[in-house]
C-alpha cells in the first residue's frame, strides 16, 4: 500500500510512504512501513517548506499507482491578504515511483486559482483521485464547489455541487467534467460561527461505470468526523466542461446511492481521506480499507478501517 503525506514540507520534504498491512483472521494485525519516497518538482528538487516559499511549495492530497509510475495531486493555494496575495494553481503530477518528476497534466482554466469569485476555494481543491478500471483515464475531484459554482455545503441543505474531472492519461488533457452534489454538513456547529465543512475526500473506481465517493463532514465542537460513502453512476454523465458556473444552472447530477454512514457504526471516525481495495477476505469477498489523516494534531488519530464488501 502507499499513502501520501499532506505535509507541505514543514516537517520533512513532501513525500509518500509504502507499507504492508498484515491482515489476520479478517482483522488488521500489523502495519509495517517499508519505504519513504520524496516527491520532486520539475527541477528534480525537493519542494520547499510552505513557510519559506509559498509559491514553490506543494500541498499533496492524493496518490495512486499507475503501472510503474505514480499520479498524485496538489491542492494549490489561494491566499488573499492585503499586500500578500498568493495564488498557486492546483496540479496533478505524473512521477516515477521514486518521486522524481515526469510531467503535469493540462488542466482547464476553470480550475486555476483566482483572486476573484472563481476557481477553487482555498483548501478545497483536488482532494480525490482515481484511475479508471481500464487505466485510460485519471479522475480528479475537488473537495468543495468552485467559487463560481455556488455556495459550500451548509446545515440542512444539499445544494452544493462539486466537479469531477476526467483526464486522458496518454494525452494528459482533460476530456470531460461531471457534476456531483454533496450532502449537507452532518452536525450542528458549536459555537454556531465555528468551522464546518462537507466535501469529497477521496474517490475510487468500483467498476467501469461507478465511482466510490467518500464524503467527509466535520463540525467544530465534535471530535468525530461523519464519513458517508456513496456509489456514483457515471455511465450517462453529462459533460459540464463548457459551463462556467453551475450556480442556479440546471445540469444533470451524477446519480448516487448511499452505501455506508460511519456514524451508525458506534466507533470513533477521524479525518478519513483515503480509500482503496484490500485483499480478498477468508470468505472470498473483497475488502475496502479507509485511512485517516491526523493533521499532525495530538487530538486527532491515524486510523485504518477494514470493511467487507457485499456485492
Amino acid at each position: 500500500f502507499a499513502s501520501i503525506s499532506d505535509d507541505r514540507s514543514e516537517f520533512n520534504p513532501a513525500r509518500y510512504y509504502t507499507y504492508h498491512i498484515l491482515i489476520e483472521e479478517d482483522k488488521i494485525d500489523t502495519v509495517i512501513f517499508e519505504s519513504v519516497s520524496f516527491l520532486r518538482n520539475a527541477h528534480q528538487d525537493f519542494f520547499p517548506p510552505f513557510s519559506s516559499n509559498k509559491i514553490g511549495a506543494v500541498d499533496p492530497e492524493a496518490l495512486r499507482f499507475y503501472n510503474d509510475k505514480i499520479i498524485w495531486s496538489d491542492e494549490g493555494l489561494r491566499q488573499l491578504q492585503t499586500g500578500d496575495t498568493v495564488l498557486v494553481n492546483p496540479r496533478v503530477f505524473l512521477a516515477e515511483k521514486n518521486g522524481y518528476f515526469l510531467d503535469t497534466f493540462q488542466l482547464p482554466d476553470i480550475f486555476h486559482m483566482s483572486a476573484n469569485q472563481s476557481g477553487p476555494r482555498n483548501n478545497g481543491g483536488f482532494e480525490g483521485l482515481a484511475i479508471s478500471a481500464d487505466k485510460q483515464f485519471v479522475y480528479v475531484s475537488t473537495e468543495e464547489p468552485l467559487l463560481n459554482d455556488g455556495p459550500r455545503a451548509g446545515l440542512g441543505d444539499s445544494s452544493a455541487i462539486v466537479r469531477i474531472m476526467k483526464v486522458e492519461i496518454k494525452s494528459k488533457k482533460a476530456v470531460a467534467q461531471f457534476a456531483y452534489r454533496i450532502e449537507p454538513v452532518a452536525h450542528p456547529v458549536n459555537p454556531p460561527n465555528g468551522f464546518r465543512v462537507n466535501g469529497i475526500s477521496d474517490i475510487l473506481f468500483w467498476d467501469l461505470d461507478h465511482l466510490l465517493v467518500v464524503e467527509r463532514s466535520y463540525s467544530t465542537g465534535r471530535l468525530s468526523c461523519t464519513i458517508r460513502v456513496y456509489l456514483a453512476d457515471i455511465s450517462n454523465a453529462q459533460d459540464i466542461s463548457g459551463i462556467n458556473s453551475l450556480h442556479n444552472v440546471p445540469v444533470s447530477i451524477l446519480p448516487k446511492k448511499l452505501l455506508l454512514n460511519m456514524d451508525t457504526l458506534g466507533v470513533f471516525t477521524d479525518n478519513i481521506e483515503g480509500v482503496t481495495f484490500g485483499p480478498r477476505l477468508s470468505n472470498g469477498k473483497r475488502s475496502l480499507i479507509f485511512i485517516a489523516d491526523n493533521n499532525f494534531n495530538p487530538f486527532e488519530r491515524n486510523q485504518l478501517l477494514l470493511f467487507e464488501v457485499n456485492e
